[in-house]
């Protein structure tokens, strides 16, 4: 359908414009009926579809959707073609879903491993980061469906996330933490950006002039909109000025009339926001144009592309005397909750509700012609080394050929909204490890994990298989994995410190204790530092 965004604008009258540059509700967009613009839908992902059945009504439940490996374990396959093959798979469910805009994908370079949210960012390395963006958004968009790549930009902690400034060199900032948007925006043409929380050089990112004009539209020439992360608005007019279109969710008609008002009073041009609209109208009426009605996906070539990427993604770190692969004719004893249960999504607005989740000790079991011995090991409810627990594992590992222990970090030690405070594993977790390890010479460890972990038990084990976050397919591509059917080839995408203090940005990462700021590239110590601009916190990501 063919429409001239000029000749609808000439029909808008100025409160139906600026109705436009806020959402309906949660997770919509606003329509104006009488001209025949609709309502769009947005969703998050970006390693899965987390669609709300009703997108008005936030108590209704999500509906189920496949459940890729999350960012760090897509890095890990150096894949452009795998990420692409996710991208529209997302894509079709987003079709089918009747969604037009997926949150995604989230591209923040990892400043630190303490951040927790690195379980959805792809790399530390810009370029790399940038080829799976930029692969990510074709897969989606070749469907006919826009992403929103996120957080625009130097948005690399959780901990006051809404507040902090990050004070970055131009070099740095360009070189570093701009790079990896450039693919996504540049060469795959991303419809939408997210801008984030934080301040840059003393700016909110909703309305950085030199993020969202000069760069994003000006050096980089991009052609969609810019919308906020949910509640990232700080001045509404001085937003708009510097090239934010969209704010959401809703936050009450008082936001359309600021804009209404600030426009007759003679405050702004009326032409800003008419840049604002025309660029809304375009998104909104291409992703009409593509919509596909009544498409349906196949769930379960989906679920077999999630377990191939999943088995792609996997990094064998260690495999002393060809451990593996297995043979199915050892005798096999499974250890750990994560075997049973498995740890397969980060928490968080990229938290999922899976078509299906297939666990590691039923697809082990299902090969191992002995059968399998199992043994929880440890608690999911809390990290106490409990003896009796313990017991059990060794008393069946020493019985077996081969011991597989499946640990790693739970859904408390990494989410968005907090930071860590370390790199340990559980010590519950470790102890396990440690005991059954003596016990039995053959131990392989399995983790599941959305960042780097320390591994004081590394030399005590022969093999250990990186599975990271494999999302819902991630039990049966571990066994894959375990018994050769599929090659580890998956490659580390970020640094494993064997302690914090290796790491570049260790004394001056604001993230995991509230009470420590940084100020200008100089450790300032453990006492609240006061900015120059607008007495916000703020640190320096000149590392």
């Amino acid at each position: 359908m063919n429409r001239n965004v000029h000749d609808i604008m000439k029909q808008m009258t100025l409160e139906e414009k600026a109705s436009l540059c806020s959402g309906l509700n949660m997770w919509q967009t606003k329509a104006v009926e009488r001209l025949g613009i609709p309502s769009i839908v947005l969703t998050d992902g970006p390693h899965g579809l987390r669609k709300q059945a009703d997108p008005a009504d936030m108590s209704s439940k999500t509906v189920p959707s496949t459940c890729f490996p999350s960012g760090a374990g897509l890095a890990s396959s150096w894949d452009r073609q795998l990420i692409e093959e996710v991208g529209q798979a997302l894509g079709e469910e987003c079709q089918a879903e009747g969604v037009h805009i997926i949150l995604g994908p989230a591209v923040n370079i990892k400043r630190s491993p303490l951040c927790g949210r690195n379980f959805e960012y792809f790399s530390e390395d810009p370029y790399l980061s940038s080829e799976m963006g930029t692969h990510h958004v074709l897969g989606v968009q070749g469907q006919g469906v826009g992403t929103s790549v996120k957080h625009f930009a130097a948005n690399n902690q959780e901990t006051l996330r809404n507040s902090i400034n990050a004070v970055v060199d131009e070099r740095t900032l360009n070189e570093i933490y701009l790079r990896s948007f450039e693919g996504p925006i540049i060469d795959a043409k991303a419809w939408t950006v997210m801008c984030a929380y934080n301040l840059v050089n003393g700016d909110f990112c909703s309305e950085n002039p030199y993020l969202l004009t000069e760069i994003l539209k000006e050096r980089w020439n991009h052609e969609g909109f810019v919308m906020t992360d949910w509640g990232a608005i700080n001045e509404r007019m001085k937003g708009l000025k510097a090239g934010l279109e969209l704010e959401m969710p809703y936050a009450g008609p008082e936001r359309d009339q600021m804009i209404v008002d600030t426009i007759r009073s003679g405050e702004l041009e009326e032409s800003v926001l008419d840049d604002a609209v025309e660029r809304l109208l375009k998104v909104i009426l291409h992703t009409i144009d593509n919509r596909k009605e009544g498409f349906i996906y196949d769930k379960e070539a989906h679920h077999e592309l999630a377990r191939r990427a999943a088995g792609e993604c996997m990094v064998l770190l260690k495999n002393d005397n060809a451990l593996l692969p297995l043979n199915t004719k050892q005798s096999i004893a499974v250890i750990g909750a994560f075997a049973a249960t498995p740890r397969y999504q980060g928490g968080g607005s990229s938290h999922i509700t899976p078509t299906r989740l297939d666990a590691a000790l039923d697809a082990i079991s299902a090969l191992a012609e002995r059968g399998v011995a199992y043994a929880p090991g440890y608690s999911l409810m809390e990290d106490v080394v409990d003896e009796a627990m313990i017991a059990e594992a060794e008393s069946i590992a020493a019985q077996q050929d081969v011991a597989i222990i499946f640990a790693g970090l739970p859904d408390a030690f990494e989410s968005e909204g907090l930071d860590r405070t370390h790199l340990n594993m559980p010590a519950s977790q470790c102890a396990l490890i440690e005991r059954v390890a003596a016990v039995q010479p053959n131990t392989v460890v399995v983790l599941s994990n959305g960042s780097p972990i320390a591994m004081p038990w590394l030399n005590k084990v022969k093999a250990v298989l990186e599975g990271y976050l494999g999302g819902q397919a991630t039990g049966s591509a571990a066994a894959d994995v375990l018994y050769g059917f599929v090659n580890p080839s998956g490659k580390l995408a970020e640094t494993f410190p064997s302690s914090l203090e290796q790491t570049p940005s260790y004394l001056n990462f604001p993230g995991g204790k509230n009470e420590v700021f940084y100020g200008e590239g100089i450790f300032v110590g453990y006492r609240y530092y006061e900015a120059k601009k607008k007495n916000r916190y703020f640190h320096s990501a000149m590392d």
